[in-house]
């Protein structure tokens, strides 16, 4: 099933032709080299994806002031693809003139919609999760893989799981983060552990923050 509806999210975005897709299905070092040949500094917004923020006018306003300081011509933005929570910023940045990249998983060709507009190349990654730490293991997968390692400049606003794996393999390859705590959208989270069976969240400022907030 999830193949099928994989196949069905090409077709979509093949009919929808906003985004360049670079490929449907590579290696981590496939989309690296495609996007370090554009020949500009890859910055990587790192966040809640999917999920969204509980003040995403705020964190917006963060992404802005960080994109103020680069010129749009020596910058790709790079974010995973997606247009709901983090991936809000893809508009923004092209507004701003910048180049514009995404990383993710072929497990979000399930969920065409989602995908913003704003992505001028996108990479789908030969994956069989959506990316942070793979199974019983302190190696990441090939989707964060990919991530990491195009990725010259690391930012985050906020974030969860897979961020925070991202941004550990981040941080032990050298790359620079900068970190601002954000809030995910309360009422999803409180939803999303009622869904999970779990109890329901004491602090809503992710697990990025339980890491890079100290």
């Amino acid at each position: 099933m999830g193949t099928l509806r994989q196949f069905i999210g090409k077709l979509r975005l093949r009919l929808r032709g906003r985004n360049h897709v670079v490929g449907w299905n590579m290696a981590p070092g496939e989309a690296v080299s495609f996007i370090k040949s554009r020949g500009k500094v890859v910055l990587t917004f790192f966040g809640y994806s999917g999920m969204g923020y509980e003040d995403e006018k705020a964190m917006l306003h963060i992404a802005q002031e960080v994109l103020s300081r680069y010129l749009p011509e020596k910058i790709i933005v790079n974010i995973g693809g997606n247009e709901i929570g983090i991936g809000a910023i893809y508009p923004l940045a092209k507004s701003m003139r910048f180049e514009t990249t995404g990383v993710a998983s072929i497990m979000v060709l399930s969920y065409p919609a989602e995908i913003s507009e704003s992505v001028d190349h996108i990479c789908f990654i030969k994956d069989r999760q959506y990316g942070g730490k793979l199974p019983n293991s302190d190696d990441v997968s090939p989707t964060s893989k990919a991530m990491v390692d195009c990725s010259d400049i690391l930012v985050a606003i906020g974030g969860n799981e897979i961020s925070r794996d991202e941004l550990l393999e981040g941080k032990k390859q050298g790359k620079p983060i900068q970190y601002f705590p954000a809030d995910v959208n309360h009422e999803h989270a409180i939803r999303r552990a009622k869904y999970l069976g779990s109890t329901p969240p004491v602090s809503f400022l992710g697990a990025v923050h339980d890491v890079f907030g100290k």
